[in-house]
């Protein structure tokens, strides 16, 4: 969203089409114009949802009505929307559920209900609602007010034929407003009335349409909902994102290497429940050229690839990207010029966590691809924070190499045996040039590496895992 331009808003009609139509028609009456430019730019669909048990039943369940709005949601923010509303007391008691799962604002009915509870002269201890028997059962209300104020409903009778005059035959839903819609309604508010209710709360979301033609008990105060709604929407100006943090993952480079990412995020990741782990969004590509072909021997060029699979990510609405692979940061900086978030360098956390964890160390080993080493990855990123780097020498590179790519490499499926003895030579190798630590500068060599500092002389630095524990970070 542009700042200080106004919120492009989604209204989700068809769940009552009345109640839809109404809302549309409340906003544009109510937003305060000079000119029809001073319109908010709306959005409205009106696409009839169809359930095999209407809302009057108590059998109800609204597994249909979540995903219905759920795709109508979608399709808004892909629209371009900013905030959404939805004139539906039912969808309000899984509003949560919808917002962890999308971009889009949800602006909520529930949020204006209590606004205008809270602004009234003396707060009420009894407020009377009539509702469906899901939104009855779900709480909604009582969660809405507060242990300090009782919600009262009609008796299950009085109940039931308010249900009939909306939902049933000839009912208000179909266009009828005669007695035979209002006498019921009327008698329901006499009930809550009797049972002490100082404010009525209409919990159906077509009834605000009958205000004018109902009689109310004396004394007791309306909520006309539809209008609230209308002036909260038009409130809202700017919102903060409240979805949940998402990593977004370039995976396939390789997908061994992905694997092992991910089980690293979930294992850096404090939580007593499932629910409390980070999303991750995988777009796994192993059709991405292989970037040290290009780097070294003028292969085909993976720009497109990578950068096409950060687009995917990034509309499938991931706040970061992390990219399990050393050698394709060579093309990060390309990039990210063209991307709207943050590709998360394993560069910069590698050489963060050696000057934190291991500041005695002065000289850094690389074991690495050609392609990282030939493209001065490390070696730039560890000179600019004082660091000196230290390379196999050819023979070594080339058993380093052997290690990933031949015919017994990790890449070829294998983590022991002689890809095992070549990554250790060119490990004692580094050792006897002077690094007091080396970094494991391809994601696929911590598969290979498992072994502590006690066996291996040095401590040996995971980009992987440094690269996992940044982004939990981020999403903390």
């Amino acid at each position: 969203m542009i700042p200080g331009k106004p919120l492009r808003l989604g209204i989700v009609g068809g769940l009552g089409a009345l109640a839809g139509a109404d809302l549309l028609h409340r906003i544009v009456e109510t937003t305060p114009v000079r000119s029809e430019g001073d319109h908010r730019e709306l959005v409205f669909e009106q696409k009839p949802l169809r359930e095999p048990v209407i809302p009057m039943m108590e059998s109800y369940n609204p597994v249909h009505r979540k995903l219905h709005v759920f795709d109508t949601l979608s399709r808004m923010e892909r629209e371009g929307c900013d905030a959404a509303l939805l004139p539906c007391f039912i969808t309000h008691c899984f509003l949560q559920e919808l917002e962890d799962e999308l971009d889009l604002i949800l602006i909520s009915m529930t949020d204006a209900i209590g606004d205008a509870i809270d602004a009234l002269a003396e707060k009420p201890s009894k407020i009377g609602v009539l509702t469906t028997p899901f939104v009855r059962n779900s709480g909604l209300f009582e969660r809405l007010f507060g242990q300090d104020v009782a919600v009262v409903y009609p008796s299950e009778k009085m109940e039931l034929a308010v249900m009939n005059a909306i939902y049933g035959p000839n009912s208000f839903k179909s266009g009828n407003k005669g007695p035979d819609i209002l006498v019921p309604i009327e008698q329901a508010l006499a009930d809550l009335a009797a049972q002490g209710a100082e404010v009525f709360v209409p919990g159906l979301s077509e009834m605000p349409l009958l205000f004018d033609l109902l009689s109310f008990p004396e004394g007791m105060i309306a909520i006309n909902t539809a209008t609230l709604y209308a002036r909260h929407a038009l409130k809202v100006s700017d919102v903060e994102r409240r979805r949940r943090f998402k990593v977004g993952v370039v995976g396939g480079v390789g997908p061994a290497a992905t694997v092992d990412f991910m089980a690293k995020l979930v294992g850096a990741t404090p939580v007593s429940r499932d629910q409390d782990h980070i999303k991750i969004l995988v777009e796994q590509n192993p059709q991405i050229p292989d970037r040290t072909e290009n780097l070294i021997h003028d292969g085909t060029d993976p720009t497109i690839a990578l950068y096409s699979t950060c687009k995917k990510l990034e509309r499938g609405g991931a706040d970061v990207i992390a990219i399990p692979c050393n050698t394709a940061h060579a093309y990060v900086n390309w990039m990210q010029r063209h991307l709207n978030i943050p590709i998360v360098s394993i560069l910069s956390t590698t050489t963060e966590y050696i000057a934190q964890k291991l500041p005695e160390a002065r000289r850094v080993g690389i074991l690495a691809t050609n392609g990282t080493i030939h493209s001065g990855l490390y070696q730039n990123a560890l000179e600019e924070v004082g660091l000196e780097a230290v390379i196999p020498d050819g023979p070594f590179q080339a058993k380093v190499m052997e290690s990933i790519y031949g015919p017994q490499g990790v890449k070829a499926g294998y983590t022991d045996g002689l890809c095992k003895e070549q990554i250790m030579q060119a490990f004692v190798h580094l050792i006897e040039k002077g690094a007091e630590t080396i970094i494991l500068g391809c994601t696929e060599l911590p598969l290979i590496v498992a072994d502590g500092p006690d066996c291996l002389g040095v401590v040996p630095v995971d980009p992987t895992d440094a690269l996992a524990r940044r982004c939990v970070r981020l999403g903390s």
